[in-house]
Formats: C-alpha cells, sequence, structure tokens
C-alpha cells in the first residue's frame, strides 16, 4: 500500500502510530491482529525512518549485531541475515567502516539491511529513496519489487508518485488527516477523469484545496 499526501497530510504521524512512537487520542491500532504496543509485534515489522540516525563511531555490522540481539534472534541467524542483506545492498564491502564515513545514499542502504534483519512479514518504508542517487534508486526499486512478490506486506510512504503508481497494488491518500481516498491507483485516476494516477491524484488533492 502507497500512503501519500503533501507535506502535513498526516503521514508521519500514522507511521509513528503504527510503530508505537506515539500514542492515539481516540480509536484503535492493531497490527497482526494485536496493539503495536506489544513487544512481540515489533519482531514481525521492519521499519525503515525517512532519515538514518546512527551513532557515528559504530560501524553496520554494530549496529546490525545491536538489532539482532534486542530482536533475540541466534547469533548465527544474525551472522547469516547480516551477510546476506549487506550483500544485497552493496555495503559487505564497507561493513567496517565507520557510519560518520557512509554518504546519504549508503547510510539509507544500511537503514534497510536493519530493517531486514529479521525477515518481517511487515515493511514500513518512510521515503525509501531519500538520498539515493538514480543507480541506488532503481536498486532500492528493484528490491522492494522482489519483497513484494515474496508476500511480504509493505506500507510505503512517498512523495515520488511514479514511484508509488509502480510499486502499489493500493493507495491511501491522506489530506489534512483524513482520508480521501483508498484503493487501487487506476480507480482513483479514473474517478477523476485523468489520464494517469499522478493527475488523479493532483486533481483530488486541489479540489480539496479550493
Amino acid at each position: 500500500m502507497g500512503l501519500i499526501g503533501a507535506n502535513g497530510a498526516g503521514k508521519s504521524t500514522c507511521i509513528k502510530l503504527l510503530m508505537d512512537f506515539i500514542r492515539p487520542d481516540k480509536g484503535t491500532i492493531s497490527i497482526f491482529g494485536n496493539s503495536p504496543r506489544m513487544h512481540e509485534i515489533r519482531k514481525r515489522i521492519g521499519f525503515l525512518p525517512e532519515t538514518a540516525n546512527f551513532p557515528s563511531n559504530l560501524t553496520v555490522l554494530d549496529m546490525l549485531r545491536f538489532t539482532g540481539h534486542a530482536s533475540n534472534l541466534a547469533r548465527k541467524d544474525i551472522h547469516a541475515a547480516s551477510e546476506k542483506w549487506l550483500r544485497r545492498l552493496d555495503l559487505w564491502d564497507d561493513r567496517k567502516r565507520p557510519l560518520r564515513n557512509y554518504s546519504k545514499g549508503m547510510q539509507q542502504r544500511a537503514n534497510f539491511a536493519i530493517a531486514l534483519l529479521g525477515e518481517p512479514e511487515l515493511l514500513i518504508l518512510d521515503e525509501p529513496m531519500s538520498g539515493l542517487d538514480p543507480i541506488g534508486r532503481a536498486d532500492i526499486l528493484s528490491l522492494i519489487t522482489d519483497l513484494k512478490r515474496q508476500g511480504r506486506s509493505i506500507l510505503f510512504c512517498s512523495h515520488i508518485l511514479e514511484d508509488v503508481d509502480r510499486l502499489v497494488d493500493r493507495v491511501l491518500v491522506l489530506h489534512k488527516g483524513a482520508k480521501l481516498f483508498e484503493g487501487q491507483p487506476n480507480i482513483l485516476a479514473e474517478e477523476q477523469g485523468c489520464p494517469s494516477f499522478v493527475e488523479g491524484y493532483l486533481h483530488l488533492v486541489k479540489e480539496e484545496q479550493q
């Protein structure tokens, strides 16, 4: 599912609620049939924040080990998964470099490795293309497509509407904290009388702003 909307629409707040970083004033949230407050639920979720925020003196291996131990993964499983994802994300040769020496794109790929370490059932991706060059962006698009084919559930938040249109099965449009649309991208275009999803979204939001 693609989660989209203008700045201030409520996308980041929605993700924070799902991750239990903040608590709702009213209503309830259910993930896998349980409250996100339950620690066991966290193990089934991989989270990619919009901006990497690593301790500068640590390496990506340090972060992966910490994440794995916090999730009660066996040491051999942490080692195997770390190598798998660092190789896939082209970070294996840089695994012992301090994260402070990583470019923004490399830090974003390191974030992906951490999110995928526990083979999560649900991935929550907040602006996953942030800081990536065209080659890196194409590789991450390919990775997300592969994960989707494997049957992972993915909540994908992005301002790049073309990526959303390419990747998602369904889209949720937020505007000032309210849901404007939920469904297939092509249906949004049809309902707005527009030839494409991107134009349909822009038409829908502009109507709300008038």
